[in-house]
């Protein structure tokens, strides 16, 4: 009897898996002069993916809440440890200003500004626009990749970069109390319970110093272990990155274990980790491990994400949601974030970056699927559909804005954007180390300095 002509779903999967992987390893180079992000392809693919007649499934988050919860938290933990092992600078008040401006002001403004209007101009409760908006305030820091700052130790760590990156990496731990307000006030509006109490106390001060504390633990000592230990044993004679990512699940289990906020855990963590030896070449390989983890976890979310617009996440909207859409990414980012820097010294088209990309993205779909599976309300639909109305303007936006507006920020600096700090060509002769058998880069000690980067 011959064979089906149809493919077995298993041999589908491998082959989408291969093509994925293959995407992940090559369209960042392919698009890196172009105006033209790897998100908005990842969504295009995933919506011709789910057009298919074949393909019956509608990855739509109101029918998966709890998979869609779980698999946008990974995507952003991961994120947040590459963040963190990035950063060049030393964490310090007057060295970090930018980051503590945008973090205490255009937060904080972003969410009243959204809260106030979602709930005059589409009338919602109180408790959801508030969940609302503080799923949106925050920069995504899965999204906002093409604004970071390079790999660790290679300089490309200007104001903006640094600015942004810090911000993704904190403002999702800053996010979470009022997250939880939300919740709280939904819950007190049923059973008419104080919330003020436990908001201050356990939601914003334990549950915010227990993820500094813990973090940093966990850091400490994830650095001893990969760099301080007797040579034969220390973690960095793998030379596997595979390290960062137990950190990360480490850090953010265990913190969670004892309820304080995981993801500012994480990214503490990352930073205290990169702190113990800065100039290691082993932060490289962490480094690179992790960005390629969240590089193909990311694709696969957008992917689903681009198969729920087509499978019905935008039915519900209305043209007042995209009025409020478009208020909310070409006003009040802009104008919070401008508000923020007031003061900062910095050119007046710095602040306008970073003021400008406020990117909405996986951390947005992960709050508000966390807060909908932690309180009841009705019109779940048209909440959905105006965070994927926002989300998709946000990816298009910023998408198609942030090569040219990079690269022209990168000439205005003095660096040309085509040219990179350390070429590695395939045709370039090997050294006489290459020919005698190098010691591995993790075994010899650094060659330079950590970058000093105070202003």
């Amino acid at each position: 009897m011959p064979p089906s002509l149809a493919p077995e779903p298993y041999i589908l999967i491998l082959t989408c898996a291969g093509l994925l992987i293959a995407l992940v390893a090559w369209l960042p180079l392919a698009l890196k002069r172009l105006p033209l992000s790897l998100p908005i392809v990842c969504i295009g693919i995933g919506a011709l993916i789910f057009l298919l007649p074949q393909v019956r499934l509608a990855p739509l988050p109101i029918r998966y809440p709890e998979v869609t919860e779980r698999l946008t938290e990974l995507v952003v933990i991961i994120a947040l440890m590459g963040a963190g092992l990035k950063i060049d600078r030393v964490v310090g008040w007057r060295r970090w200003a930018v980051t503590w401006r945008l973090l205490a002001f255009t937060m904080p403004l972003s969410i009243l500004a959204i809260a106030g209007l979602v709930n005059w101009a589409l009338g919602l409760p109180l408790a959801v626009a508030l969940l609302l908006a503080a799923s949106l305030a925050p920069t995504d820091p899965v999204l906002a990749s093409d604004v970071q700052v390079g790999p660790p130790k290679t300089g490309e760590e200007d104001e903006v970069r640094f600015g942004l990156t810090s911000e993704a990496g904190l403002n999702d731990g800053a996010a979470f109390p009022f997250v939880h307000l939300a919740i709280l006030l939904s819950a007190s509006a049923v059973s008419g319970e104080p919330w003020l109490a436990e908001w201050l106390t356990y939601r914003v001060a334990w549950e915010i110093g227990g993820g500094i504390v813990g973090g940093w633990l966990i850091g400490r000592l994830f650095g001893w272990l990969t760099f301080h230990v007797p040579a034969k044993t220390k973690l960095a004679k793998t030379g596997d990155g595979l390290i960062a990512l137990s950190a990360t699940f480490v850090s953010y289990g265990l913190t969670e274990i004892v309820h304080v906020y995981g993801f500012l855990a994480v990214f503490v963590t990352a930073l205290t980790f990169r702190h113990t030896h800065r100039s290691h070449d082993f932060q490289n390989d962490m480094h690179d491990l992790t960005e390629q983890v969240e590089r193909l976890v990311m694709m696969v979310v957008l992917i689903l994400f681009g198969g729920a617009l087509v499978s019905g996440l935008l039915t519900a909207v209305t043209w007042t949601d995209v009025g409020v859409a478009a208020v909310i990414l070409l006003v009040i980012r802009p104008a919070a974030g401008w508000i923020g820097l007031l003061g900062f010294r910095a050119v007046p088209g710095e602040k306008l970056t970073l003021a400008f990309f406020g990117i909405r993205g996986v951390g947005t779909i992960y709050y508000l699927a966390y807060g909908m599976n932690h309180m009841a309300f009705a019109g779940a639909e048209r909440i959905w559909g105006l965070a994927g109305l926002i989300i998709l303007g946000s990816i298009l936006l910023h998408g198609l804005t942030v090569t040219p507006i990079m690269r022209s920020l990168d000439r205005q600096q003095g660096r040309d954007p085509d040219v990179e700090e350390n070429p590695a060509s395939e045709d370039d002769p090997p050294t006489k180390a290459d020919r005698d058998g190098a010691v591995p880069c993790a075994d010899r000690p650094a060659a330079a300095p950590a970058i000093d980067v105070r202003p």
